[in-house]
């Protein structure tokens, strides 16, 4: 765990030396988080009073965002999502930040040729995984526009939950239950990029586990209405020939394996692979869009299967060898929840 992420989410040991510089860094850092919280404060005030203006697109925008940094559950809860609208009968259309990215244009609009060093992991999944029509760029007015433009009657934001100046029509904030929101302060000093109260103003706030464990660590929670939402880990495919396994099938014939993690919270990959009874050889995480190169993968054995997430799989895609695979993961929800979602969503249709 990286210093800043056991400054955010660890309590500090007490009477050791380390414990002592944990302390005396998260002091260090408390001013910032000051100036961070009064620009951010001045920003949102000049959106709520019309200093700056918010632009409203002439379609639904559904922001899929949180309030703190790091791995939350976004991507599984858009996948579903523009799964779910499809269903509905939406043109469905995703913008996004598109993190890591470097493109010559923007709005970038994804195709099969653009790669994750142009567009970021994230929205190369999110193609690869639906095909739909996805705009990456930081001006995110300009790519609900080129979306408008190609006929999507319905945008969702991967993240953007803090963009103010992109009206909305839904926001959901997604939470993970099982980190929480650490010491629960403000960016540098904490992972939070608002506060606490920013989650009672949202439409639904989607809670990747259980919100029992949330409570342990936010006794807010209690008094908050939210979502449960389960990530079920789906099938296998292999990199090189894309052949697909169910998880079964694939434990029969692979009781031990190696896997990487390069996302927010890499652990919850290794705490799935064991829950699904697999025996992991070596481990290794690496930081959020990490950017692999081949040599980072030189000291895994061949002999072993080696796994990672989805999002993983989009930057190694070019090097990969025929014993990588990656692990599909899908949202769920109950019937009672995806029903009350889903009919808020359908009431959007312009009439």
């Amino acid at each position: 765990m990286r210093l800043i992420e056991q400054i955010w989410f660890k309590a500090p040991q007490k009477n050791t030396l380390k414990g002592l510089f944990v302390q005396l860094f998260l002091l260090f850092l408390l001013p910032f988080s000051v100036l961070f919280w009064l620009i951010s404060t001045l920003r949102r005030k000049a959106y709520q009073y019309g200093v700056f203006t918010q632009i409203q697109p002439n379609v639904p925008v559904i922001v899929v965002g949180n309030i703190s940094v790091g791995g939350n559950g976004k991507t599984p809860m858009v996948l579903w999502l523009i799964q779910q609208c499809q269903v509905l009968g939406f043109t469905v259309g995703v913008i996004s930040r598109g993190y890591g990215g470097k493109a010559q244009h923007y709005p970038l609009i994804l195709d099969s040729t653009i790669t994750t060093a142009q567009a970021g992991d994230e929205p190369v999944m999110i193609y690869q995984r639906t095909g739909v029509k996805i705009a990456v760029g930081s001006d995110r007015i300009a790519s609900v526009e080129q979306l408008t433009k190609q006929g999507c009657d319905l945008i969702i934001s991967d993240d953007g939950l803090q963009h103010y100046r992109l009206g909305r029509t839904i926001e959901l904030a997604i939470v993970d239950g099982k980190r929480g929101f650490g010491n629960q302060l403000l960016i540098p000093a904490g992972p939070l990029r608002e506060d606490l109260w920013r989650l009672k103003t949202v439409d639904h706030i989607i809670v990747n586990g259980k919100k029992q464990e949330l409570e342990q660590t936010t006794p807010l929670a209690a008094s908050l209405k939210t979502i449960e939402m389960t990530l079920k880990a789906s099938y296998f495919v292999n990199m090189v020939s894309g052949e697909r396994l169910s998880i079964n099938t694939f434990l029969q014939t692979y009781s031990k394996v190696n896997a990487i993690a390069g996302i927010g919270a890499p652990q919850r990959f290794f705490d799935t692979l064991t829950t699904n009874h697999f025996g992991i050889e070596k481990q290794q995480a690496f930081v959020d869009h990490y950017a692999y190169s081949a040599q980072d993968f030189s000291t895994f054995s061949a002999h072993l299967p080696l796994l990672m997430t989805e999002k993983d799989s989009v930057k190694c895609q070019s090097f990969a060898q025929k014993h990588w695979w990656y692990l599909a993961v899908d949202a769920q929800f109950n019937d009672e929840d995806s029903t009350a979602l889903l009919t808020q969503i359908n009431a959007l249709k312009i009439k």
